[in-house]
Parts: C-alpha cells; sequence; structure tokens
C-alpha cells in the first residue's frame, strides 16, 4: 500500500474510539428526559454541537453535523485517490439537501438548513441552484447523481439512496455487501410497506442487483423468496412488513461489524478508512435512536435492542 495512504489510515483509527459506543447509547435510552441523555454525551465529540439544542429535530441535526464534520475532517488526511471514496461517503447527506430542496420547491414546508458539504460535495453548488422540481431533476440528470426520473421527493429519495449505495459500493469494493442489503430494503419497504409500485428509475437501479423476481412477490415471504440467495439474510426470519425495521437495525449493526473488522484487520489503505467512515457513522445513528427513546420516556430502545 503506498506511503500516502498511511497517515490517513492512521488517523481514522484515532478517530474512531471517540465514538459514543453501544453502552454510551443503551445508557442514553434509559433516561428519562432527552435532557438527561443528551447530559451523558457532554464530554463526546457531540457534545459541543449537542449544548443549547432544544427538542428532538434539533438534537438529531447536532448528531449528523457532528458525524459530517468528522467525514469532513478525515477526508482532509486522504491523498487525491481517496477523494472517491470520501465524497461517495458524503453522499447521503447530500441526498437530504437535494430531498429537503425538492419539498421546498414542491411547495412544502420550509426546508431545514442545508448540510455544508464542502469539498464532498457531488454536485450540490449546482442543484441548489435549481428554481423548479423540474429543474431540479434536470440537473441531477446531468450530474454525477443521473437521471432520479421524477419530481416527487419520495420516489427520488429512493432512486437517490440506490443511486448513493451502488456509488460507494464502486468507490470501495468492500461496502458491496452494504450496497445489497440497502437495495433489498428498500425494495421491501416500497413494495410491501408503501404498498405501491417502484419508480420506473427505481428499478431500473434496482434490477442489477436484486433482479426481477422481487417485484411481483406477494407478501413478505414471497419477496424474500425471490430475492437473491444471499440477500435473502437481509429479511430473514421477518413476518410481517411492520417488523422491517429489524431487519434495517441488524442491517445496520452488521455494517458497524464489518467497519470494526475492517479497521482492526487491513493494512493502511482505503478499507480501513471506510472501516471508520462506518463506525462513526453507526455511532452517530445509535446515538439518534438513544435520544428518541429517551425523548419519548421509553425506558429503552427497541432499535437498540434489535441492533445488539
Amino acid at each position: 500500500m503506498k506511503a500516502d495512504w498511511v497517515s490517513a489510515s492512521v488517523r481514522a483509527r484515532s478517530m474512531a474510539p471517540r465514538r459514543a459506543g453501544a453502552g454510551t447509547s443503551r445508557a442514553m435510552a434509559m433516561q428519562p428526559t432527552l435532557d438527561s441523555a443528551k447530559s451523558l454525551l457532554r464530554e463526546s465529540s457531540y457534545g459541543p454541537r449537542l449544548g443549547g439544542t432544544s427538542g428532538l429535530a434539533a438534537a438529531e441535526r447536532a448528531v449528523q453535523e457532528t458525524a459530517l464534520w468528522q467525514l469532513r475532517v478525515l477526508a482532509g488526511w486522504l491523498p487525491a485517490s481517496g477523494t472517491a471514496l470520501a465524497r461517495a461517503a458524503a453522499g447521503i447527506y447530500e441526498i437530504e439537501n437535494i430531498v429537503a430542496l425538492a419539498h421546498r420547491l414542491a411547495g412544502g414546508a420550509p426546508a431545514p438548513e442545508f448540510y455544508t458539504l464542502g469539498a464532498l460535495a457531488t454536485a450540490w453548488p449546482r442543484l441548489r441552484t435549481a428554481g423548479s422540481p423540474e429543474e431540479l431533476a434536470a440537473i441531477l440528470r446531468a450530474s454525477a447523481w443521473g437521471d432520479v426520473g421524477t419530481v416527487e421527493p419520495g420516489p427520488m429519495r429512493d432512486a437517490l439512496t440506490v443511486a448513493w449505495v451502488q456509488r460507494l459500493a464502486t468507490s470501495a469494493p468492500a461496502a458491496r455487501p452494504w450496497c445489497g442489503a440497502a437495495c433489498a430494503l428498500v425494495a421491501a419497504r416500497i413494495l410491501l410497506v408503501d404498498d405501491v409500485a417502484p419508480s420506473a428509475q427505481v428499478l431500473h437501479l434496482l434490477r442489477p442487483v436484486l433482479g426481477r423476481s422481487w417485484e411481483t412477490a406477494g407478501g413478505i415471504a414471497g419477496f424474500t423468496a425471490a430475492l437473491p440467495h444471499p440477500l435473502r439474510e437481509v429479511v430473514l426470519g421477518v413476518a410481517s412488513p411492520m417488523d422491517l425495521w429489524r431487519a434495517e437495525a441488524r442491517a445496520y449493526a452488521a455494517v458497524e461489524n464489518d467497519g470494526f473488522q475492517l479497521l482492526r484487520g487491513s493494512m493502511p489503505g482505503p478499507d480501513a478508512v471506510l472501516g471508520a467512515i462506518a463506525v462513526l457513522a453507526l455511532d452517530a445513528w445509535r446515538v439518534r435512536a438513544a435520544l428518541a427513546a429517551a425523548a419519548a420516556g421509553a425506558g429503552s430502545s427497541e432499535v437498540l435492542d434489535a441492533a445488539a
């Protein structure tokens, strides 16, 4: 491995231990109030942005902004050959910006403040200039995101999500299993929970990963059987579409486990960096789940339990 990846890998491994961790997240979920849960993060990397936030939405946003900032810091250590990986990883935040803008352009509620992507933007500086849903879709078609096939925010998000995980898998082959799981979960949610036909562009994007048999599957059992064999484990044991959130939690936990393995077992290089990105991103997911449980006064988090 070239020496230019050594510093980035060292930095990646030094950042991962700064996560809150599963234990802290479980303790947060058991807190009686949101404020008491936030207090457990005061000395963590999330603390500076969480301080002064009011309400669950603002706290969750602070956690996401922290995760994005960590990614931007890590990207600053990457060699030029790591740019595609960093931008692909940041794509999830650009999707949030794009969908928020789509809602605004469609006359929906005012969009939240857009995430600051800096050099990690794929096409956001150009996309944010769109003055209509149609113009937004046209700019997307001409960008690395490609054709999303619709101006409706919901199907647009689905197309962007599938395009994102495929781009991440192309940039980092170790992420290919994550791409397959994400595609299976997107398809399951559209077909079995939303109970709608996927848009033509979503189908176009999913077929190389999932094939076609799932498109006419009836019920969760039929859907599972119609998936390519390696992907059936993603939804295996899910008895009802309403329990797909459990499969999603398991998938997140699997990404986190893979991330730890990449961090510990990889030579300096892209895989070690990808491992850190995964571990930090999944830590933010756990923290947000814990904050939501505390805000609801639930005493625990079924989401975190499912991911255990």
